[in-house]
């Protein structure tokens, strides 16, 4: 199975990592620490060598906080943000992804040479898909999002949120290959928090190899997510590394093909760990 991007056939016979680089003072998960106010770009460069160096085979930069109740960001400063850090990345050696739903963004970071787009909106903004679509060879994350970050979480999803997830990812795919987009450049992301309860997401979970219906490629992004805090005893993000770790290792065995990490060394090392145990030549 390969994963068609700009300039990297990705080979999907064995799981792949992509190391999130957050490019914004905001995120959820490290609050700024590597993109601060007044910082400089030094620190999120340092960010994307180190994720490469602890074994992410994806780098994935985002210019905008998508956690539940974050304001959009005009245009002008994500680009700002994004185009530096998409700049120096790509001289990394490794697939770069950028996470964002603008079209001006995501044309600007293909012509810097960017591989993929992982949209949370799985390119339903309008003139999205189009810029997918004229691109050669790109590849692209299609993201199920339950309304939008402002107020995802007030009204959640009701009922079996699994065959909903599916057959929203299914028609997006079919959109964009109706557009000529080849299926090879296709991966699908279930949108683990993206209006969703907690038990909805350990359903999608659960019931992930049901996801793999669909034909195409799994990614899986569970990292520090608010719905592990279920698991540990506070709610201080930092304390979600094991139950980080141990979702992605659970999305590998049910089937996915990429999980989008912020602790990249631990889940490589866990991943190792399975491979070693895996049968050889077993078929997932």
């Amino acid at each position: 199975m390969i994963w068609q991007t700009s300039r990297f056939q990705i080979d999907l016979g064995r799981p792949r990592v992509m190391g999130i680089v957050n490019a914004t003072p905001d995120s959820f998960s490290d609050g700024g620490k590597y993109f601060a106010p007044g910082s400089g770009l030094s620190t999120v460069f340092e960010r994307c060598a180190q994720l490469v160096e602890e074994g992410a085979d994806i780098l994935d930069i985002g210019g905008e906080s998508t956690r539940p109740g974050a304001p959009p960001v005009p245009l002008d400063e994500e680009l700002a943000r994004v185009l530096p850090v998409v700049r120096h990345a790509v001289q990394l050696g490794v697939p770069v992804s950028v996470d964002t739903y603008k079209p001006e963004v995501m044309q600007a970071v293909l012509d810097l040479g960017a591989d993929i787009i992982n949209d949370i909106w799985a390119l339903r903004r309008a003139g999205a898909r189009a810029v997918v679509a004229q691109h050669p060879a790109c590849g692209v994350c299609l993201m199920h999002m339950h309304g939008e970050p402002v107020t995802m979480q007030l009204a959640p999803m009701v009922g079996d949120v699994v065959p909903q997830v599916r057959a929203f990812l299914i028609d997006s795919a079919a959109q964009l290959e109706a557009l000529g987009v080849d299926s090879q450049r296709i991966v699908l992301d279930y949108g683990i928090g993206f209006g969703k309860t907690v038990e909805q997401n350990f359903s999608l979970l659960a019931r992930q190899r049901e996801l793999l219906e669909t034909g195409y490629p799994l990614l899986a992004g569970w990292s520090r997510k608010s719905s592990l805090a279920v698991t540990v005893a506070t709610p201080d993000v930092a304390q979600r590394l094991v139950p980080s770790v141990a979702a992605a290792l659970l999305a590998v065995e049910r089937g996915a093909r990429v999980v989008r990490v912020h602790d990249v060394r631990e889940t490589v090392q866990a991943l190792n760990v399975w491979a070693m145990a895996m049968p050889v030549n077993a078929a997932l």
